[in-house]
């Protein structure tokens, strides 16, 4: 197939590998590049940098809403664009310039968890599966027909990291699939259910700042959910201390929520949370154990979601 390939950070990058082993990919469309680093210098994002080793024409505009934008992606003439992770909206000329439209590869089991983030958001709300959905796509909001869907379960361990990488990997076997059943006119979109539907609001780092007043579970859900960013962190004695790993306790602490218990377990609102890895800032992560060595939390200690 000939296909404009549209994504930015490393989410779309695997896709956009094996599309270029197995297809034709005679443009890619990928965000400009961003601020990085201590210098802030100008870094092309991951899908750019691909592109631009291996031949393949790049434009990074910061928006197609100008008519230049929307003649020079109709001139290119595709099959088909692929669409992951791209981040911007596609104006309604550009989904219908080619003969099979534009596809996107969304993280989520739609129409559950429409939006910026359907991989944290599934693991905060509890979720026990998710998946990725290829869609054909429309004017909203991740609202198009579904073309195809395939899950997996969430993990009791699992964080945003764990399952963005089984996820890169499923997304890109979903679409090669469905790019092959589309030549072969074996795809029918199926509309999206009207019930079911939640959105993925985008994760904000101040989302990051942790309460034990809440059920051990659904702050473990959380604590995974923000990892790798902005990651998970309380306040004791004027310091910020992340939790990079923990186990829910299903029995009663008998103490305030917060309050430090037996064995570094933490009461919450119900049960407690037993924290296993623990980082200062500046520092690295440690297990409990190491951890304690080098900084008094002792029994009986209150951990604050404020300074």
């Amino acid at each position: 197939m000939k296909t404009v390939f549209m994504g930015t950070p490393d989410f779309a990058l695997e896709t956009l590998k094996a599309l270029h082993r197995r297809h034709e990919v005679v443009c890619v469309y990928t965000q400009p590049p961003r601020p990085s680093g201590r210098g802030h210098k100008l870094t092309p994002s991951p899908v750019q940098q691909y592109a631009e080793e291996n031949g393949i024409p790049v434009r990074c505009p910061p928006t197609l809403k100008p008519q230049e934008e929307k003649d020079a992606f109709c001139a290119l003439e595709a099959d088909i664009a692929v669409v992951a992770a791209y981040g911007l909206l596609l104006p309604k000329v550009c989904l219908e310039a080619f003969k099979y439209g534009c596809i996107n590869i969304h993280g989520s089991l739609l129409p559950r968890w429409r939006g910026a983030a359907p991989i944290q958001r599934a693991i905060m709300a509890g979720d026990k599966e998710t998946g990725v959905t290829l869609m054909k796509m429309d004017v909203g909001m991740d609202t198009g027909d579904m073309l195809l869907q395939r899950s997996f379960p969430i993990e009791p361990k699992d964080t945003s990291e764990t399952v963005f990488n089984k996820m890169a990997a499923l997304g890109t076997q979903t679409m090669l699939e469905g790019l092959d059943l589309l030549e072969q006119g074996k795809l029918s979109p199926t509309p999206q259910p009207a019930e079911g539907v939640t959105h993925a609001a985008k994760v904000m780092k101040e989302e990051g700042l942790i309460s034990f007043d809440m059920p051990a579970k659904e702050l473990d859900c959380k604590i995974r959910g923000l990892l790798p960013w902005p990651g998970a962190w309380f306040f004791y004695n004027g310091e910020r201390i992340s939790v990079l790993d923990a186990d829910p306790v299903e029995k009663a602490m008998n103490a305030p929520a917060g309050t430090v218990c037996e064995e570094l377990t933490v009461a919450c609102k119900t049960g407690g949370l037993k924290l296993n890895v623990l980082r200062r800032d500046g520092k690295k992560a440690l297990p409990a154990a190491e951890f304690l060595r080098g900084f008094d939390l002792p029994q009986g200690a209150v951990l604050n979601a404020s300074l």
